[in-house]
């Protein structure tokens, strides 16, 4: 999609530093944000523009800003953060997290996160203590805590830079359009979701940080979408057959306490029945209604029961209880009466919407799935208040309390989807299940699934570590679920294979549908925006395109130098 040109695309080259066919100048005489807000008002120059305020995007901020960059960055709600925030789920990580496997600047993440309960919630004494606190004692991390929380540890985190005008940031805006020349952005237009109110934000290097790839189709990026082909990519769990709407569920996660004797049963849901009687068409099978405590074991495929009580520890007659999976608030960790129950956010199967996508659809079929989406959430709620089977053989749990001012929302639903896949860059690089799949790997290599490690990129730029897991698709596939290897992050799928200043940051990097279930969660997201924070911010250092970055040795160790000494972690070391 391309801007009203007119006499702007001069204008936006001249200050952004460019010239008028597009190539880079790199003038010194960059305009600070605040000098160019307060002259032209529309128009925002900056180092660097990052489109979405997700995880990716708020590491490629700080990465950037620490170099001397001056970055411009949108949100398309009002809390940065991402799935960690307006998604609002607790950070799936691997088992060697606390002491290596990610960046240091996560690692400070989860130190600020810890420390910010440690000051200002009145913990016991002998949870303060912990080293590695966990406030919620979740199953699914080391580190499960309120979406505010991480919020607020973030917005300090920016505050310094925000003050000194090094850094813009303008929430509830969505970009709709770019201006792109000779291979290069000159300029992405972005809108206010409140007022309507339009902004020109031009910049040397583009971050796409949003959780769908949203920058790709507007700059004419090449990307994928979808399921690719077996005869493409030769994976062993890939698709007979390409499918580009082949895509994962996302979900509308919420967050509710209980507080038992007490009925907080919600109105009746208009879509109840529906969901009530819903039955996925899976394969392999689903093994009954959606709404049920029995699923699809992801890697058996077979049938499974799960457990719930509020009351109950982490299992139940051996089963996982479902209310400590993601529970954020362990009240027993805190002084009496601080809490009247714990917090559990639901981020289940049973509330994984498969019905339809949000990439390749219509913005009106966009928000018709997410408000079906919703209404499976809150469907989930209400049979869980009124229907779901007890273990003393009674029926709900009434004292199931929604928790909107948990999830920053009216209706108490997170403020955007949990995204699992999104658009993807045809990059330099693509990762293949070859690369980091077990079983697929050792096939490759000749050596045992127990021994083999993944492939080791000349050029990585991070590490990362959890299971290829890929929830139920829109087009029927259940779980396809399996075990991975510690693995790297190629520079070369950072790279579009024509587009020049434009770098993802996120799950928008050069994967394909089956990798992608493993580079998809927070610390390996965090790792992807902090290397294109860093490689915008080197390359207009260097007066070097990233491409020449990557494809000249010396100047790819030097870059791998600079990263690391920035604490990135570029090996596997697992400790």
């Amino acid at each position: 999609m391309k801007l009203d040109r007119r006499d702007f695309c001069v204008f936006a080259a001249g200050i952004a530093g460019l010239s008028v066919s597009g190539r880079p100048t790199f003038s010194s005489a960059q305009n600070a944000i605040r000098k160019t807000e307060r002259s032209f008002g529309r128009e925002v120059s900056a180092d660097l523009v990052i489109i979405g305020g997700g995880l990716g995007g708020c590491a490629a901020a700080i990465a950037a800003l620490r170099n001397g960059q001056h970055v411009v960055m949108t949100e398309e709600t009002d809390w940065i953060g991402g799935q960690l925030t307006s998604q609002g789920v607790p950070p799936d990580e691997h088992r060697w997290i606390e002491s290596s496997g990610a960046n240091s600047s996560y690692r400070k993440l989860r130190s600020r996160i810890r420390d910010y309960y440690r000051k200002n919630y009145p913990l016991l004494e002998s949870a303060r203590s912990k080293r590695d606190l966990n406030p919620g004692n979740g199953n699914v991390s080391r580190l499960c805590q309120e979406p505010r929380v991480a919020l607020a540890v973030l917005e300090a985190w920016l505050a310094p830079y925000r003050a000194s005008g090094q850094l813009l940031v303008l929430t509830e805006h969505r970009a709709i359009a770019a201006d792109v020349a000779n291979d290069r952005i000159l300029a992405v237009q972005v809108q206010s979701v409140q007022s309507g109110r339009d902004r020109v934000l031009v910049g040397k290097y583009f971050v796409d940080a949003t959780e769908l790839g949203d920058l790709l189709p507007l700059t004419e990026t090449e990307f994928v979408t979808g399921a690719e082909a077996k005869s493409e990519t030769f994976e062993l769990h890939a698709a007979r057959n390409a499918d580009q709407d082949n895509q994962q569920a996302f979900t509308m996660c919420f967050a509710v306490d209980h507080l038992a004797g007490e009925d907080h049963t919600i109105d009746k849901p208009v879509s109840y029945s529906f969901w009530r009687d819903f039955v996925p068409e899976m394969t392999p099978a689903w093994p009954g209604r959606l709404l049920d405590f029995t699923y699809t074991h992801p890697r058996s495929g077979q049938p499974k029961r799960l457990g719930f009580s509020p009351t109950g520890g982490r299992t139940l007659n051996g089963a996982l209880n479902l209310w400590t999976y993601r529970r954020m608030i362990d009240a027993a960790q805190f002084e009496p009466k601080a809490f009247p129950g714990d917090i559990s956010l639901i981020n289940w199967p049973q509330n994984d919407y498969v019905l339809g996508n949000l990439i390749g659809v219509s913005g009106d079929e966009s928000r018709q799935h997410i408000g079906r989406a919703k209404q499976l959430s809150l469907s989930l709620l209400y049979w869980l208040q009124t229907e779901a089977p007890r273990s003393d053989g009674g029926t709900g749990f009434p004292g199931l309390r929604l928790r909107p001012d948990i999830m920053g929302t009216e209706d108490g639903l997170a403020k955007y989807p949990y995204v699992r896949e999104s658009r993807r860059i045809r990059a330099e690089v693509t990762v293949l299940e070859e690369h980091v799949g077990r079983d697929n790997r050792a096939m490759v290599t000749g050596e045992e699934p127990s021994t083999v490690r993944a492939a080791e990129f000349a050029d990585s730029v991070g590490v990362g570590s959890y299971g290829i897991d890929l929830h139920p698709s829109s087009a029927g596939d259940n779980y396809i679920d399996f075990a991975s290897l510690p693995f790297q992050v190629p520079l070369g799928a950072l790279l579009p294979v024509r587009v020049s200043n434009l770098i993802p940051a996120c799950k928008n990097i050069g994967t394909t549908h089956i990798t992608s279930g493993c580079y998809r969660l927070h610390p390996v997201e965090w790792g992807i925006g902090e290397a294109a924070g860093c490689l915008a911010s080197f390359a207009m250092t260097e007066n070097l395109t990233p491409r020449a970055i990557r494809n000249t040795e010396k100047r790819l160790k030097s870059f791998q130098s600079f990263i690391r000494s920035q604490g990135v972690e570029t090996e596997w070391r697992p400790g």
